[in-house]
């Protein structure tokens, strides 16, 4: 048994040697760019950046803005609804209101006469 763990030590080790080689041998291969191709692309990359940040903040401040107008609008809209429903509500309180009152008038003005006939026929009765 441990020359079996000895062998996995030894072999592991071995792969580990063998890895760091071929990576070392595959970054031989590489072509570097040099100095003047690193700032091209550089320079490329930074301004796609800057690109698309002035699209992305131009379409956030357009959508903001749109937003806010449609909030602005719908609320004077519902505000105007609700006044106008407010000044129908206090037309039909105020005939409401009118109607009690004339109601109340003409039992008032009923109860009177009672009351006066009712009195009237005392009078009489005496």
């Amino acid at each position: 048994m441990a020359k079996d763990t000895k062998n996995k030590v030894k072999s592991e080790k071995k792969e580990k040697k063998t890895f760091f080689k071929d990576f070392k041998a595959e970054l031989k291969k590489v072509t570097w760019p040099t100095i003047k191709q690193l700032a091209q692309k550089t320079a490329i990359v930074i301004v796609i950046v800057l690109l698309i940040s002035a699209i992305v903040f131009a379409l956030d401040f357009a959508f903001e803005n749109g937003y806010n107008f449609i909030i602005t609008e719908s609320s004077k809209m519902i505000n105007k609804d609700q006044k106008t429903n407010t000044t129908t509500d206090e037309n039909q309180n105020t005939a409401s209101n009118e109607t009690t009152n004339n109601v109340d008038e003409n039992a008032e003005n009923t109860n009177n006469e009672v009351n006066n006939n009712a009195t009237e026929g005392n009078v009489t009765a005496e």
